[in-house]
Order: C-alpha cells, then structure tokens, then sequence
C-alpha cells in the first residue's frame, strides 16, 4: 500500500481579518487565533474519526457505540463551529480545509475499513483523549489571552470528557 502525503496550502492556518468600520472591540493576538486554531483542526478531525468509526465498527457493543458515536460527532461539529465563529468575532480567520486539518490534528488516523467494536472503543477513547488533551494544553494561555474563549473551552472538555467515560464503561470491569 503506498502512503500518501498531504500537502497543505499555503499560508495555512488562521490569519487576522483586515478590521472594517463596523467591526470593534476585542481582536485576538496570534498565540490566540493560533491555540484557537489548533482546537478547532483537532474538533474537525474528531467528527470525521467519529462517522469513520460509525460507519464501520462491528462486533459486540455495535448498537451502543453506533449511536454513541453520533453524540461525539455531533459535540465536535457544534464545537469546530462555536469555535470557527468565536475566532471571526475576535477578528481571525478559521482555517478548517481538509489538507490543513489532516496536516495538524494531534489525533492518529483511524483504521480503513470494518474496526471491532472493543478496538473501536481505544480509538475512539483515544481521539476524544487527544482532543481533550489539546484544549487544556492551551487552556490557560486562552484564559489569560480571553476568558469568553476559555468559557468555550470548559464546556467542550466537559462535555467530550463525559462521552470518553461512558464509552470506555462498555469494557471495563468493576474494580475489587
């Protein structure tokens, strides 16, 4: 199987809006449109790693994990547009194309085709895990930088938090 690269554009990645009269107020510093950025490419790829595993998981907890898997995409597609469109209020431009998102998730391809429901359950722990883990690594710059922006953070690591514990519960065992 030969590996394909991806190209991304340039310039990628967010840049600042050129302000017009009628826009005023707040506009963000570059660290953060950028740690805003990294949120929002991290959000997009987690909704297609979601409908990717939704599509094709199989196995024993199939009916769960297949309806489940649509709570997850559906807080990572609100929360890729809550962010995109809290940028443009700041006066940043959201970069949300394909070949930037692919270039700089920090989630880890997901398998091709059918994926056990027990692997499905790491993978897709592990991606909400990843998303999670790149909101509070830019948690406290975004704070100092714009609390309204960090108060969309804490929601999203709240709710994404909540799903990777109810989908991780359908292997695990009481601990004795």
């Amino acid at each position: 199987m030969t590996q394909q690269s991806i190209t991304v554009p340039q310039p990628a990645g967010d840049t600042q809006t050129h302000l017009e009269n009628a826009e005023h107020g707040f506009v963000a510093s570059k660290d953060l449109s950028d740690n805003l950025q990294k949120v929002l490419v991290d959000m997009i790829a987690l909704s297609l790693v979601g409908k990717q595993a939704h599509w094709n998981v199989v196995g024993s907890s199939f009916r769960s994990l297949h309806l489940n898997l649509d709570d997850v995409v559906a807080i990572a597609r609100d929360a890729s547009d809550e962010v995109a469109e809290r940028m443009r209020a700041l006066h940043a431009t959201p970069d949300g194309r394909p070949s930037v998102v692919a270039a700089r998730t920090s989630i880890a391809q997901f398998p091709q085709g059918e994926v056990d429901s027990h692997d499905t359950i790491d993978l897709v722990v592990a991606a909400v895990e990843s998303v999670t883990g790149t909101m509070r690594e830019v948690h406290d710059a975004v704070d100092k930088a714009d609390p309204t922006s960090a108060d969309i953070l804490h929601g999203y690591i709240q709710k994404l938090e909540q799903q990777a514990w109810f989908i991780s519960s359908e292997t695990r065992s009481p601990r004795n």
